[in-house]
């Protein structure tokens, strides 16, 4: 048999495929591999260009000695950074009159001598204003809008906005009280138009009432906005009824604004967290938000001049770490106030370690002073009109009440009062002086006749404590 060469035909394919690409080159000091970060910040030195020349207590370093503080706890390495961004104009305008965001806009082009001319108007607002202002303000809210969003789509579980200036002040019309823009306000309107959280919870903790974040969400029971703050009658500022006990929103939104105002100055750790366990968290598992923001002011800080407050970094952590349970752990913080730069800067990192997930330092034994637990068992009462799972009766101020406990010296003592006035008419004798009459009145007996005869019998014994007897 012949052999035959036979051509084996091979389907070739039109096109080999390409080989794979080398990895792009890759500088060491880029980890292998992208670390499972949660946590994010937002922060720019860009915000430090709004300043004033004079010495004032909303100053560059508020957020300049926080970021310091970060570096040098290495915590910038736990966290990823979310670039910051100016607020855009169809943003604002979720929450601010297009008159206010003109106005705002308008500080940035006013020559030196307009801002001298300006400034008696300004600071009847509480405010301070230069070129660098407009852009600071700016920042500041896209840079809440930023952190929000990074939690509302996922990307992250919590965010920490170091961010200035502040923002609860600023309501939909107005600039007032160091504030330019209602950053949080902003942040949460984005986050219900961008995303499908909805249902969010602001609690906002300043010494201050935050007064324009009220006003932004007054009418919608969509946002609930609780407020700890000084009040004082209404003569602490921003001033006036309105972070009173009965401002509780209006129309759809009544009830949904819960203020919890301090009748004086002082409250500290034991304070808030009796009102955070009786009313905030109560009604804030009630509500069962998606998204949870707080305005963290530390103005009610100890050591703190300006709210003259005496809450710790501690009491912070526990407040934050309370706040983390709700929203599937959703949280973000925005600064607010805080004027005290050490103090706002460790009060800032307390409240970062348990957002990084750590626990919160131990508290000694609290006890609520008088003045709050009343502030706290009246606003329960104003909030349990709205909130079935505020019950006024576990906030009632308990009387104090002596122990009603006698020694048995003192029961015989008693007895032999009794038995000497009852049955031989006899009288206490009248001492001079408090103390002998608080130690003697009920031991000293005379008969009625006392000033009629003329000869006096004393008999005179002590009175034997049978708890001194041994055995």
């Amino acid at each position: 048999m012949s052999s035959q060469n036979v051509d084996m035909a091979v389907d070739e394919p039109a096109h080999w495929p390409e080989p794979p690409l080398p990895p792009p080159a890759r500088s060491y000091s880029v980890p292998l591999y992208e670390p499972d970060l949660t946590v994010g910040y937002v922060y720019s030195a860009e915000m430090t260009n709004h300043y004033d020349s004079k010495e004032h207590p909303e100053d560059p370093k508020r957020i300049t000695s926080i970021w310091r503080a970060i570096i040098k706890a290495e915590y910038h390495q736990r966290m990823k950074c979310i670039p910051i961004r100016p607020v855009k104009r169809h943003e604002a305008l979720l929450v601010h009159s297009e008159d206010h965001w003109d106005k705002v806009l308008a500080i940035e082009h006013m020559t030196p001598q307009q801002i001298v001319d300006s400034s008696e108007y300004y600071e009847q607002l509480s405010l301070y204003v230069m070129q660098g202002t407009t852009r600071a303000a700016c920042l500041s809210c896209g840079g809440a809008i930023e952190a929000c969003l990074a939690v509302a789509r996922g990307e992250l579980q919590k965010t920490f906005a170091i961010i200035r200036p502040p923002g609860h002040h600023a309501e939909p019309d107005e600039h007032m009280g160091f504030c330019l823009f209602n950053n949080v306000a902003v942040g949460a309107r984005v986050v219900q138009q961008s995303t499908d959280i909805k249902r969010i919870l602001i609690v906002d903790w300043d010494v201050h009432h935050g007064n324009g974040t009220q006003k932004a969400f007054n009418d919608d029971p969509s946002i609930l906005y609780i407020s700890l703050h000084r009040y004082e009658g209404g003569t602490f500022y921003p001033c006036g009824p309105f972070g009173g006990l009965q401002s509780c929103g209006e129309g759809p939104g009544l009830g949904y604004s819960v203020n919890i105002p301090w009748s004086e100055k002082g409250m500290g750790d034991a304070d808030y967290i009796h009102a955070f366990q009786k009313v905030v968290m109560p009604i804030a598992m009630e509500f069962a938000p998606e998204l949870v923001i707080i305005s963290a002011g530390f103005d009610s800080a100890l050591g703190e001049e300006l709210g003259e407050c005496h809450v710790t970094p501690t009491g912070y952590a526990h407040m934050t770490h309370m706040l983390s349970g709700l929203a599937g752990g959703r949280l973000v913080v925005a600064l607010e106030g805080g004027y005290n730069v050490e103090v706002t800067t460790k009060s800032a990192m307390a409240v970062l370690k348990v957002i990084l997930g750590e626990p919160p330092d131990e508290l000694p034994p609290l006890v609520a002073s008088e003045s709050a637990t009343e502030v706290v068992w009246l606003a329960a009462k104003e909030q349990s009109k709205h909130w079935r799972s505020v019950d006024p009766k576990l906030c009632e101020p308990r009387e104090e009440v002596e122990p009603i406990t006698f020694s048995i010296p003192e029961i015989l003592k008693a007895h032999r009062q009794y038995y000497l006035q009852s049955v031989h008419n006899m009288m206490t004798v009248p001492l001079l002086g408090d103390e002998l009459n608080k130690k003697l009145s009920s031991q000293i007996m005379c008969t009625h006749d006392l000033f009629e005869n003329d000869t006096m019998v004393v008999f005179a014994h002590e009175l034997w404590d049978p708890l001194s007897l041994s055995d």
